[in-house]
């Protein structure tokens, strides 16, 4: 009779003096000897990155942590307003609103650059088109695509390129990238710029990380990202004004 198997984990174990991740020992092993993106990696994935994959998740989480007075990071501040101890809620509040709309559209980006260099090279134009005249046709945002401040195309995107591929990147993803970019302005007929997070989506597909955690390392950096937040709230505050400001722009109607 099969027998299902038991659960296990890989990542962490501990005992009275030592504690174990990916069987390496915290304290002898990994701190002071390796950095927290390395970590970050070997955490998840059970070996330490190649120089590419730190050069690209480095460049990552360095252009993705800081969006200024977003909706996360106005969240953030509204809840150390109203709950000043809870500094765990008020990035909590933060990283909810990181979606589809705002910060965490590279997963979804990832799934479709793949499907691109999934097809034979001398298909993947074709597939791109395909792509992009469904998204115009069912009138949906394409992920990765668009940007409302950025309309002549946004900065990040041709850094995170050349970071990619100076570190050794094939580039077939960033490739891909780029032809969906044309295709989604031939579908639409108009100047529809790629934006930061195709390019994270196809970097760390160059760099062998599955879309379906993609998402993970825009959140990884947007928590520091709205740590910074709280503490200039802390020290700064902005908040009361922010919540003022939105009574004076909706004002009360009477039904």
């Amino acid at each position: 009779m099969y027998k299902k198997k038991d659960p296990v984990t890989r990542l962490c174990t501990s005992d009275v003096d030592n504690i174990y991740v990916r069987g390496r020992n915290l304290c002898d092993d990994l701190i002071g000897k390796m950095t927290f993106t390395d970590f970050i990696m070997f955490h998840f994935f059970g070996k330490e990155p190649t120089d590419m994959q730190r050069a690209i998740v480095d460049s990552v989480l360095v252009c993705i942590m800081e969006h200024g007075f977003t909706p996360s990071a106005i969240a953030s501040r509204l809840t150390i307003l109203g709950a000043p101890e809870a500094l765990q809620g008020a990035v909590a509040a933060g990283l909810l609103g990181a979606g589809s709309r705002f910060v965490g559209t590279a997963d979804e980006a990832a799934v479709l650059l793949k499907q691109i260099v999934d097809k034979p090279v001398a298909e993947r134009a074709a597939e791109a088109t395909r792509i992009a005249e469904e998204f115009t046709a069912a009138k949906k945002f394409l992920p990765g695509f668009g940007h409302p401040i950025h309309i002549n195309g946004d900065p990040r995107v041709k850094r995170i390129d050349e970071v990619a591929r100076a570190a050794g990147a094939k580039g077939e993803y960033i490739d891909a990238m780029y032809l969906l970019g044309d295709a989604i302005k031939a579908a639409s007929g108009k100047n529809i710029v790629i934006n930061v997070n195709a390019a994270i989506g196809a970097v760390l597909l160059e760099a062998d990380i599955p879309p379906s955690i993609a998402r993970g390392f825009n959140l990884i950096a947007r928590c520091a990202g709205l740590v910074g937040h709280i503490l200039e709230e802390q020290t700064e505050p902005a908040a009361f004004h922010l919540w003022h400001m939105a009574e004076e722009a909706v004002p009360y109607e009477a039904p």
